[in-house]
């Protein structure tokens, strides 16, 4: 299994970053990262001038995952409650379907939910949200310790077709005591 490492991007990686999970708007991430949506990509000028919600200098809810020394994909985090700041969901993407099934996902997020708990948030619960025709991300979601604690039937719909939106989340105290931390 190879070496997997979570950092905030550097500035001269944004273009890099840009062409490596932005650029191509077939890509096959785009495909089970909330089809539903239809959200368009942003072009390299707005990614890499920081326009927007795509700040990913200074905001820190966006940082990329290293492979061998190469970024490979990214994990976010958001607010549910924009306002509040109560309700914190996490996000990853392995950009190109070659990493897929390196269990790249499976080093990655345990590390940016640690980052998370021990030095961006208080807050008692993380969650994550994704979809039942994304079976990779359920799987890994369990596989890391995440717990299923709700699945509202048929609403979403992607391709002539209703899906179960499917939601994980955990306890920090749960988390800590899982990873040892505590």
């Amino acid at each position: 299994m190879a070496t997997v490492k979570i950092r905030p991007v550097q500035p001269t990686e944004l273009t890099t970053l840009w062409q490596i999970g932005f650029s191509n708007p077939q890509a096959e991430w785009l495909k089970w990262n909330g089809p539903y949506f239809h959200d368009e990509l942003p072009s390299e000028v707005v990614f890499t001038h920081l326009i927007g919600p795509h700040d990913w200098l200074d905001d820190q809810r966006n940082w990329v995952i290293i492979v061998d020394e190469q970024i490979v994909g990214s994990v976010n985090y958001h607010f549910v409650d924009d306002d509040l700041k109560r309700w914190l969901e996490v996000g990853i993407l392995i950009f190109d379907d070659t990493h897929w099934g390196q269990h790249i996902g499976q080093q990655a997020l345990p590390l940016w939910l640690d980052h998370l708990f021990q030095a961006v948030t208080d807050l008692p619960h993380i969650g994550l949200t994704t979809w039942s025709g994304n079976e990779r991300m359920m799987h890994l979601a369990s596989k890391i310790g995440l717990n299923q604690e709700g699945r509202i039937p048929q609403v979403r719909y992607w391709q002539d077709q209703y899906f179960d939106s499917v939601k994980y989340g955990i306890l920090r105290s749960d988390w800590l005591t899982l990873r040892h931390l505590s």
